[in-house]
């Protein structure tokens, strides 16, 4: 079990180390770590956020761990050189097509979103977003002067791009074994591209005739997810619909030092899907260094990573016990409100486990 481990920038290396913490503590057979350098930290150490040593590490390894990119002390560098790039290089060399970002409020923590606790409290849903395609993709560009410039931004999907996306969004609605439901979101109504999404979707559900399939419209879906997230087993949508529904999803659970993250795609290793895995946090840098941020979005980032990519779905569900349990003994971070440290909330976490 070869697993790539990526800290990057600011609070990174801080809440990875406690991740790996705990995947140890599983003490898994022929589990193998490999640290690379990716981000700012890259930059400074081998000119480029994203090396190639590093990449060749991601590619001969079964999954990654990815912390967070991003340092001020980059941010007037060529774009090709700041560190954000190091994640969107390893997307497009390691064909990482898929999203799944979940989307749940922990009990006892439904004060902390925006929405009424009742409401809160049914949060519990998977974005699946395709991540290499759509609008952001496209040919664009820009022309005129003035009161006549004019900026243009294609927006486009294949039958097979979308095809792929679906059957990922069926396999994993299926895996999740709690909501066999799947909602494939779109703008048929006004978009060609919708058209074709939402047609090829439904053929895409031909093999899986025990998941339920609904289409709805993406603005009707931002104000379901707020009204009514009960409804919601997996929404399956494209590269910028999902960008802004799963923003939306994660502002709505109270805090994103919570959530995790997987990008995945296609390349099959000899425990499962290939994917990297990260929280859907920023470096902080702000408080980098200080002990202060919460591991435990990184933590969970672990256990969907033992899930989608080896298959251990007995640990994936220890580990999200043990961050639920921590959570329930009023073990929090100052993102909950709370006063733990970093450190002090992974060994929280590890010795529920």
């Amino acid at each position: 079990m070869k697993i790539a481990v990526l800290p990057g920038d600011g609070i990174g290396p801080e809440v990875t180390r406690e991740a790996v913490k705990v995947l140890e503590a599983l003490d898994l057979p022929g589990l193998t770590l490999f640290d690379g350098d990716v981000g700012g930290i890259a930059y400074k150490r081998h000119g480029m956020p994203l090396p190639a040593e590093t990449l060749t590490i991601a590619k001969s390894c079964d999954a990654v761990l990815f912390g967070a990119v991003g340092d001020p002390d980059c941010d007037t560098l060529e774009r090709h050189l700041r560190p954000e790039q190091a994640i969107l290089g390893l997307r497009k060399e390691l064909d990482l097509f898929a999203n799944l970002r979940p989307a749940k409020v922990f009990a006892g923590l439904e004060h902390l979103s925006p929405l009424r606790p009742e409401i809160a409290k049914t949060l519990d849903m998977l974005i699946v977003r395709e991540l290499t395609g759509d609008v952001y993709f496209g040919d664009k560009g820009q022309r005129g002067e003035d009161s006549q410039r004019t900026g243009w931004d294609m927006m486009s999907y294949s039958a097979e791009e979308v095809r792929r996306i679906a059957h990922v969004a069926f396999r994993t609605s299926r895996a999740r074994n709690n909501k066999l439901r799947v909602t494939s979101v779109d703008k048929a109504n006004v978009l060609e591209t919708s058209q074709v999404w939402r047609d090829t979707v439904n053929d895409a559900a031909g093999p899986h005739p025990d998941i339920e399939l609904s289409h709805m419209y993406v603005d009707n879906a931002a104000m379901q997810i707020i009204s009514n997230p009960e409804q919601f087993g997996v929404i399956l949508t494209g590269n910028l619909f999902g960008d802004i529904l799963s923003d939306l999803a994660s502002a709505a659970v109270g805090s994103i030092g919570l959530l995790p993250s997987a990008s995945m795609g296609e390349r099959r290793t000899d425990y499962g899907i290939f994917g990297l895995y990260e929280p859907i946090h920023g470096s902080a840098p702000d408080i980098a260094g200080q002990g202060k941020a919460n591991p435990m979005a990184t933590i969970l980032s672990v256990a969907m990573m033992l899930r989608h990519s080896f298959g251990r779905e007995e640990d994936a569900v220890r580990i999200e016990a043990a961050v639920e349990k921590a959570l329930a003994d009023g073990i929090r971070g100052g993102d909950l409100g709370g006063s733990h440290g970093c450190e002090e909330i992974g060994d929280a976490v590890r010795e529920r486990l």
